[in-house]
């Protein structure tokens, strides 16, 4: 089924996005007016809810006792034009009762088979990840 994400202008390079479950955000291709995400910082912050998203589902279908989790997504991009992600890194800081296997599972499925975000940028940026259980 198709989905549809609009978006509509409002001025300068600003438009105000709405998702296709009727969600709205600001965005902003211009830095030095910064009223919103540009559409690439979006991906980056995709990219690491996608990937939470799975992890959080998966750690609870391991009974293990999740009480935080934060992902960072870092990128570097490609000095041409499109001047798309070609680095992408992924930290995982976990907090809460959980095995170091559980979570390294976890992310590496994430990672390798349920994040759609991941599979796509994974057509233009190597994607690695790292991860820290904190007590």
């Amino acid at each position: 089924m198709m989905q549809t994400a609009e978006i509509k202008w409002i001025g300068k390079q600003q438009f105000v996005g709405m998702s296709p479950s009727g969600h709205a955000m600001v965005m902003d291709g211009d830095r030095a007016t910064n009223v919103g995400p540009s559409p690439m910082e979006m991906l980056l912050m995709a990219l690491a809810a996608c990937s939470a998203v799975d992890v959080v589902i998966i750690l609870q279908k391991k009974r293990q006792k999740l009480e935080s989790l934060e992902v960072a997504c870092s990128g570097e991009r490609a000095s041409e034009t499109p001047k798309v992600w070609t680095k992408l890194e992924l930290v995982y800081r976990l907090r809460g009762e959980i095995t170091d296997e559980a979570a390294k599972q976890a992310i590496t499925l994430s990672e390798e088979k349920y994040c759609s975000v991941a599979a796509m940028l994974r057509k233009t940026a190597e994607l690695t990840w790292r991860y820290e259980i904190v007590a």
